[in-house]
């Protein structure tokens, strides 16, 4: 019978015949806005939150239509179902095809990591009254999270527990929510079911374009399914067969998510305690292989590291221009006052004639050595900042959703990509290619890849774009080049049929049987792409100051001191220029002085490149030194708080206090000397 009277009252879906009532659903508010209802022929679609029902006669539910955010408008123009989603000011439009008696999406579906869309179908589920369950389940016979429910109800009927929980696995629903399935099926005693979930899982993420070379953030793991969550649940609970199978599927579908690392790692330890020390090494090794191809082959959070390095350095670089620029004031001190008082004093020359007093700076008391020393010195420390602004970008572009989502593109993904405002070049044109490559638009891709000639990685996924033509010889062709260009390119070499053995190979193999193997840019060209080099950044920040100030992704501290650093470098470069100003030997070593080049090794003797090591030397220990008095700390540099390190930096310390010491102690005998000869020139005069 025609459903021609299907109407929406507020939040209950009917279907009438003239006065008659067929069917009404009630759907809580807790499930979205709802949109519709269409009817095409005998069937009713509405959009409730991120999804569109296809009901059936009688309102039973025949499909179900996952989507990337919430369903704004439903139309069947043309004569197919069309349905427009917009998640904050994404829209996104797709083709539902219900060929087959399944409602599917034509077009490539990339969830975003929004928990609110990912867990919708376990949150409908949950919304249920325990009294409506059985019925709620007779009419949405797609919802696995019902029938498990019903599993968990039917405690003791085993035969009615386990059909409950094979009807929770004969249906079609996308990854997070197999995962999501699994863990309750695991917690609920269904560890073989949990076991299928998570096979099935693997599979829907592989055939979305999710891959195990793109690294995915801990916000989007959460929203897909929380599997890293689950593992240190159950590693709590000191169920390590049960983590063991959650840790393979994490090493198979997303081994490089953030803090991955250091969950490897504690589970090689649980692995130690229980005596399984070859399994624990198996997984070092694993964690060990992950730094290949990232950032400098630091690892997965690399740039964690050389941000930690960074503000070490820096913090030893302002220690070292600090020190010298407060000794070398010292010494200047008391003759600057003489040279001055003529001119109206320290301070009022400055009005009074201010020519003069430029010249009176205690920098123009300095040797043309010091000043350059000091001047490489602040060039030193800007370079250092300008990295520090450099990492900061990095890390906050590759923790976009778009490049940390486990897989590129799918609308949202690419309005994220496009608000990274990418470098041009050959890494930009790799990563939008594969973008597009993977939503499907082979020709966008194909010309972007061209673009990116001759990267060894776009010649692998233009053979990819040849070989699905079918134009075979081209394919492999480009195979080859990209081979000779990069030999130790995997996906070639699977492509070629030489079966190498990485192991996003055996995800290939296992997943996406028959395909071939596209290659993915690593870490490196990835920041590359999102930041460009240090030039380029250093450049665009001191060109615009304001905007540095406000940057989010960099931090007050550090844009303050990266202007202050680029101010005083290009201070200390044009002090070059100044004529040197007589320093008087009986003034040149004043008692405020004498202190602080004894409190400051190397402070006093930058006039020699040695004396330069010995202060960087005494900086860097005291930097080192920082995190054991609390008042600072460098937590992604734990070697620094090991006992060898700081056993070592204070031995470091201690050694240039003794060389201060003795270069100090033979620069007052020289001293003296200077003074005695001249006192004897002055009687003979």
């Amino acid at each position: 019978m025609a459903q021609a009277g299907a109407v929406l009252e507020d939040r209950t879906l009917r279907a009438e015949d003239g006065p008659r009532l067929l069917w009404s659903r009630t759907l809580p508010p807790g499930l979205g806005n709802l949109t519709g209802p269409l009817e095409v022929g005998a069937t009713v679609y509405l959009g409730v939150g991120p999804v569109v029902y296809a009901f059936g006669p009688g309102g039973a539910v025949q499909g179900r239509a996952d989507l990337p955010g919430p369903v704004t408008s439903l139309d069947a123009s043309g004569g197919v179902v069309r349905v427009t989603t917009q998640l904050g000011s994404v829209n996104e439009r797709f083709t539902l095809d219900s060929a087959g008696g399944l409602l599917s999406v034509q077009e490539r579906v990339v969830f975003p990591p929004d928990p609110d869309v990912t867990g919708w179908l376990a949150r409908a589920a949950d919304s249920v009254p325990p009294a409506d369950l059985e019925r709620a389940a007779a009419q949405d016979p797609l919802n696995p999270f019902l029938a498990l429910r019903q599993a968990q109800a039917a405690r003791g009927d085993d035969y009615a527990a386990l059909s409950a929980v094979r009807r929770a696995l004969n249906v079609s629903m996308p990854f997070p929510a197999w995962v999501q399935l699994a863990a309750r099926l695991d917690g609920a005693g269904f560890p073989s079911a949990a076991d299928l979930a998570l096979d099935r899982a693997r599979r829907d993420a592989a055939a979305r374009g999710l891959d195990p070379d793109v690294p995915i953030s801990r916000a989007a793991l959460g929203a897909y399914g929380n599997p890293s969550g689950y593992v240190g649940t159950l590693l709590e609970q000191n169920r390590l067969a049960r983590a063991a199978t959650w840790m393979t599927y994490l090493r198979d579908l997303h081994p490089r998510f953030q803090g991955g690392a250091a969950l490897y790692t504690r589970y090689a330890r649980i692995l130690d305690e229980q005596g399984r020390e070859g399994e624990a090494e198996e997984w070092r090794q694993f964690t060990r292989s992950l730094s290949s191809g990232t950032l400098y082959n630091l690892g997965p959070e690399g740039l964690d590291r050389v941000r930690g390095a960074g503000r070490l350095a820096a913090l030893a670089l302002l220690l070292t221009l600090t020190a010298a620029l407060l000794t070398l004031a010292a010494r200047a001190w008391s003759a600057q006052w003489e040279d001055t008082r003529a001119l109206g004093g320290r301070y009022r020359s400055w009005v009074r004639h201010p020519l003069s007093r430029a010249r009176r700076v205690f920098v123009g008391y300095t040797s043309p050595s010091e000043r350059l020393m000091l001047t490489l010195l602040g060039a030193a420390l800007l370079g250092t900042l300008g990295g520090l602004h450099w990492a900061a970008h990095a890390g906050a572009a590759q923790q976009s959703p778009a490049l940390s989502g486990g897989t590129y593109g799918g609308g949202w993904g690419n309005a994220q990509l496009a608000d990274l405002t990418l470098r041009p070049g050959p890494d930009a044109a790799l990563l939008t290619g594969l973008a597009a490559q993977l939503d499907g638009q082979d020709g966008l891709a194909r010309s972007l890849y061209t673009r990116a000639l001759p990267d060894a990685c776009a010649r692998n996924n233009l053979g990819v774009i040849a070989q699905a033509r079918g134009d075979e010889p081209q394919a492999r062709d480009l195979y080859r080049a990209a081979l000779s260009t990069r030999p130790d390119l995997s996906a070639a070499a699977f492509n070629l049929g030489l079966n190498p053995g990485a192991a996003s190979l055996e995800f290939q193999r296992t997943n996406r049987p028959g395909e071939p193997r596209l290659c993915y840019p690593d870490q490196r060209s990835v920041t590359r792409a999102v930041t460009g080099d240090l030039s380029v950044t250093l450049r665009a920040a001191l060109s615009s100051p304001a905007a540095l100030l406000t940057d989010p992704a960099v931090g007050r501290r550090v844009a303050l001191g990266l202007l202050g650093s680029a101010v005083l470098t290009g201070l200390l470069a044009l002090s070059l220029l100044l004529p040197r100003t007589p320093l008087p030997p009986r003034l040149s070593r004043p008692a405020g002085f004498r202190l602080l080049a004894l409190a400051l090794p190397g402070s006093s003797l930058i006039d020699s490149p040695w004396g330069g090591i010995l202060l960087l030397a005494w900086g860097g220990a005291v930097a080192g030194l920082a995190p054991a008095t609390g008042l600072t700390g460098f937590p992604t540099l734990p070697e620094l708080t090991r006992g060898g390190a700081q056993a070592a930096l204070t031995g470091l310390l201690v050694f240039t206090y003794v060389v201060n010491t003795l270069a100090f102690v033979a620069a007052e005998v020289r001293h003296a000397r200077r003074l005695r000869r001249d006192v004897a020139d002055t009687g003979r005069s």
